[in-house]
C-alpha cells in the first residue's frame, strides 16, 4: 500500500510488500543507445588481446635468441679432458688463461659422478707443460676458439636483450593508457576523467517526436515554445525576448520526463547531449566540475544544441548539509553548473534540460530566475491521456476486433506512461505464448491483472485454507459492494499470486484528485472486511489480515495527523509528509507535535477504526446469505469477474461512464491537485 490511499484498492489474505517498479521512460520507439562524439571504444576487445598475446611472445622469443641462458656444464679432471680429446669425443673448447671450457659430442659425468653434460669446465695444471695438448686438439680437428665463452656480449647485443622487453612493454602501457583515455572520453587528465561523459545525438539521428508523446498535452504546449526558439530564434530576439535558460521537468517515475526531452531535441533538429547527474561525480576530486565545464564547452560548440541532465536531484540537493568529502565534490560540481548556466546568453542557443522525481529538496539557487526559470510539472496522465498512450503503444500491434481501449484505460487509473507501456507489451507477450496472431481483450487483462496482482503461483492449499480465504474475499468484496461511493469492484480470486494467497482487486470508473472523509472510511471498512469476515465465521482471526492492518492504520493516520478530518486534532497538519524528515523524537525539531498531541493523534486513529470495524461486522451480520453466495461462488470458480461478482452478491452492476473528452485546463481556475492527494 503506498503512503496514501490509492485509486486502486487491492485486498489479500497475505501481505503483499513488493517493491515499486522503476520506470525510464513514456513511450515511443526504442532509442539509439549511441551517437557521434561520444566515448570511442574501451580497450579488452578480442583483437587488443591477440595484440597483446603476439606481443608477449614475441618477447620470448626475441629473449631466447640472444640470452639462451648459461649452458649447463659438469666439471671434470684435466686427465679426463686429455682422455675426451684422444677418442674424438671434444667437438670444441675455448679457453682463458689455466681456464678451459668446452662442448662434447656424447654427454660425460662430472667428477663427483652425478651430473651428465655436453657442457665441461677443467683446470690445466700450472705443473703440466709437455702434454702436446694443441697436437692432439688438431689431431682431432677440435675447434679452438681461445676465449671464454662467458666473455661479455657485444653492447648491441646487450642493449636489445636488456633492454628491448622495457620498452617493448612500455609501448605497450602507453598503447593501453591511450585507448583507455579515449574510452574515457579522449584526453583530460589522468584516463580523461575530466572529460564530460555525455552522449552526443546527432539531428538525424533523434527518432522520437511530440507524435510519440501522447497523455500530457499541456507538458508538450509548454516545452512547444522551447523548440520554437530553437528553430525560429531570431523571432524572438527581434522583439527583446529571451528563452527561458533551463527547463525542469518534475514528477513521478514514468511519466515521460526523459522521452519529453528527446522529443524536444527531435521536433528541433538540434544536437542533443544526454547523460545522468551521477556521471558528473567520480572518485577524483575537481572531475565533476572538469566535466561541466567540458559539457558546456562542447555544448556552444554545437549551438544551438540541448543539454539534458536525468535526475538532477544526484548533484542538486541543497548545500551545506555536509561535511565528507563526497559533499564537498558534489558541491563544487554544483556550483560549477551554476555558473556555466548564468554565464552564457540566451544568444547561444544552448538550453539545459532537466529531470528529476523530488524538486523539494534541489537547491534554491538552482531555480532561480537565470538558471532553470521554468519548471514544469509532468503528471500522471487523466483518463483520456491513457487512452493516448495507449494508442501510442499499441499502433505497431495487430489488435483483436474486442479489444476496448477505453476500458483499459478507464480500468488503470493511476498508471503512468511507463506502466502502461509495460501493460501492451506484456500482453503482446501473452498472446505470443498462446500462440494467437493477434492481441485479444483477454491478453490484455490477463496482462493487468498480472501487474497489479503479480503472477498466479501453483500451490496446493487445503480445504481449510482454501475455504477461509474464500470467505477473508468475499468479506473484503461485499462491504466494497456496500459501501455508498466505494470503488467498483473488479475481481476476487482465491488462486494465490505473489505473496498473498487471494485478492479483491477494486477500482474507480474515473479519475478521482479529491477524496472525502466519508470515502476514506469506506476504504477503511472494505480492508477489514476480510478479517470481519474470519471473525464472523469462524470465531477467530489469523494471520492473513497483516497488510490490511497496515493499510488501515496508514489511512486513519493521515486522517487525522495530515488532512485535518479529526475534530479533536483539527484541521492542521502535525504529521510529517512522504517527502519531509521523519520523527525522531516528541516535541523536537521545528513545528513537531508535543507529546501530547501524538498521544491525542494514536487515540484518534483508534477510535476511527473501532467504530469502521465495527461497521464492518455489523453489515457482514445483516448480509450474512450474500457472503456465504460469494464465498460459495468462489470455492467452485476460485475467480469471479465484476459481472460475475455483482450477479452473485444481487446487486446490479455499477455502469462506467463514457470516456471523458481531454481538454486544456482552465487556467484561471484556482483549483489545484493538492500535493499529497491519493495516487495509486
Amino acid at each position: 500500500m503506498a503512503d496514501n490511499p490509492t485509486n486502486r484498492d487491492t485486498s489479500s489474505r497475505k501481505p503483499k510488500k513488493t517493491p515499486p517498479p522503476e520506470w525510464r521512460v513514456e513511450g515511443g520507439p526504442p532509442e539509439k543507445s549511441g551517437g557521434t562524439g561520444g566515448r570511442s571504444k574501451p580497450p579488452g576487445g578480442p583483437r587488443f588481446w591477440w595484440i597483446l598475446v603476439a606481443a608477449l611472445a614475441l618477447n620470448w622469443i626475441v629473449f631466447q635468441i640472444f640470452d639462451p641462458g648459461e649452458q649447463k656444464r659438469v666439471t671434470i679432471p684435466y686427465t679426463e679432458f686429455l682422455t675426451q680429446v684422444d677418442s674424438g669425443n671434444v667437438e670444441k673448447i675455448s679457453s682463458l688463461g689455466d681456464r678451459i671450457t668446452g662442448n662434447v659430442r656424447t654427454e660425460i659425468t662430472d667428477v663427483d659422478g652425478k651430473d651428465r653434460a655436453k657442457g665441461f669446465q677443467t683446470v690445466r695444471p700450472s705443473y703440466v707443460e709437455n702434454d702436446d695438448l694443441q697436437k692432439r686438439l688438431e689431431a682431432k680437428n677440435v675447434l679452438d676458439t681461445a676465449k671464454s665463452l662467458d666473455e661479455p656480449r657485444p653492447f648491441w647485443e646487450t642493449l636489445l636483450v636488456g633492454f628491448g622487453p622495457a620498452i617493448l612493454l612500455i609501448l605497450l602501457f602507453v598503447w593501453f593508457f591511450r585507448r583507455a583515455a579515449g574510452g574515457a572520453g579522449g584526453g583530460g587528465g589522468i584516463l580523461g576523467v575530466g572529460k564530460s561523459r555525455a552522449k552526443r545525438y546527432e539531428a538525424n539521428e533523434q527518432r522520437s517526436t511530440f507524435e510519440d508523446v501522447a497523455g500530457i498535452d499541456e507538458v508538450k504546449l509548454e516545452l512547444s515554445e522551447v523548440v520554437d526558439f530553437l528553430k525560429h530564434p531570431e523571432k524572438y530576439l527581434k522583439l527583446g525576448g529571451r528563452i527561458p535558460r533551463g527547463v525542469l521537468l518534475y514528477g513521478p517515475p514514468g511519466t515521460g520526463k526523459t522521452l519529453l526531452a528527446r522529443a524536444v531535441a527531435g521536433e528541433a533538429g538540434v544536437p542533443f547531449f544526454s547523460l545522468s547527474a551521477s556521471e558528473f561525480v567520480e572518485m577524483f576530486v575537481g572531475v565533476g566540475a572538469s566535466r561541466v565545464r567540458d559539457l558546456f564547452k562542447q555544448a556552444k560548440e554545437a549551438a544551438p544544441a540541448i543539454i539534458f541532465i536525468d535526475e538532477l536531484d544526484a548533484i542538486g540537493r541543497a548545500r551545506g548539509g555536509g561535511v565528507m568529502g563526497g559533499h564537498e565534490e558534489r558541491e563544487q560540481t554544483l556550483n560549477q553548473i551554476l555558473t556555466e548556466m548564468d554565464g552564457f546568453s540566451g544568444a547561444e542557443g544552448v538550453i539545459v534540460l532537466a529531470a528529476t522525481n523530488r524538486p523539494e529538496i534541489l537547491d534554491t539557487a538552482l531555480l532561480r530566475p537565470g538558471r532553470f526559470d521554468r519548471r514544469v510539472a509532468v503528471n500522471s496522465p487523466d483518463q483520456a491521456g491513457r487512452r493516448a498512450i495507449l494508442n501510442v503503444h499499441t499502433r505497431h500491434m495487430p489488435l483483436a476486433d474486442d479489444v476496448d481501449l477505453d476500458g483499459l484505460a478507464s480500468s488503470s487509473p493511476g498508471m503512468v506512461g511507463a506502466d502502461l507501456k509495460n501493460l501492451a507489451n506484456e500482453a503482446a507477450l501473452m498472446a505470443a505464448r498462446r500462440s494467437h496472431e493477434r492481441v485479444h481483450l483477454a491478453d490484455f487483462t490477463d496482462a493487468l491483472e498480472k501487474i497489479l496482482l503479480g503472477a498466479e503461483r501453483k500451490i496446493m492449499l487445503s480445504k481449510e485454507e482454501r475455504e477461509r480465504t474464500a470467505y477473508h474475499e468475499s468479506g473484503h468484496a461485499l462491504l466494497g459492494m456496500l459501501q455508498p461511493g466505494a470503488d467498483p469492484v473488479r475481481k476476487i480470486s482465491i488462486i494465490p499470486r505473489g505473496r498473498a494467497l487471494g485478492v479483491t482487486f477494486q477500482s474507480p470508473s474515473a479519475d478521482r484528485y479529491g477524496y472525502d472523509a466519508e470515502y476514506l472510511r469506506g476504504r477503511i471498512v472494505g480492508a477489514l472486511g476480510g478479517r470481519a469476515a474470519e471473525k464472523i465465521v469462524y470465531g477467530d482471526v489469523t494471520t492473513g489480515a497483516e497488510s490490511d492492518l497496515e493499510t488501515v492504520t496508514r489511512i486513519a493516520k493521515q486522517m487525522v495527523g495530515r488532512w485535518g478530518m479529526s475534530e479533536a486534532i483539527g484541521p492542521v497538519s502535525v504529521l510529517p509528509g512522504p517527502n519531509d524528515e521523519p520523527l525522531l523524537l516528541p516535541g523536537t525539531g521545528p513545528g513537531g507535535p508535543s507529546g501530547h498531541t501524538l498521544e491525542l493523534i494514536d487515540s484518534e486513529v483508534r477510535k476511527i477504526v473501532d467504530e469502521c470495524y465495527t461497521k464492518a461486522l455489523t453489515q457482514l451480520n445483516e448480509n450474512r446469505d450474500k457472503l456465504e453466495a460469494l464465498a460459495k461462488a468462489l470455492l467452485e470458480r476460485e475467480t469471479l469477474d465484476e459481472a460475475d461478482a455483482y450477479a452473485v452478491a444481487g446487486f446490479p452492476r455499477p455502469p462506467r461512464p463514457d470516456l471523458i473528452e481531454h481538454s486544456a485546463p482552465d487556467e484561471t481556475s484556482d483549483l489545484a491537485v493538492p500535493k499529497d492527494a491519493p495516487a495509486a
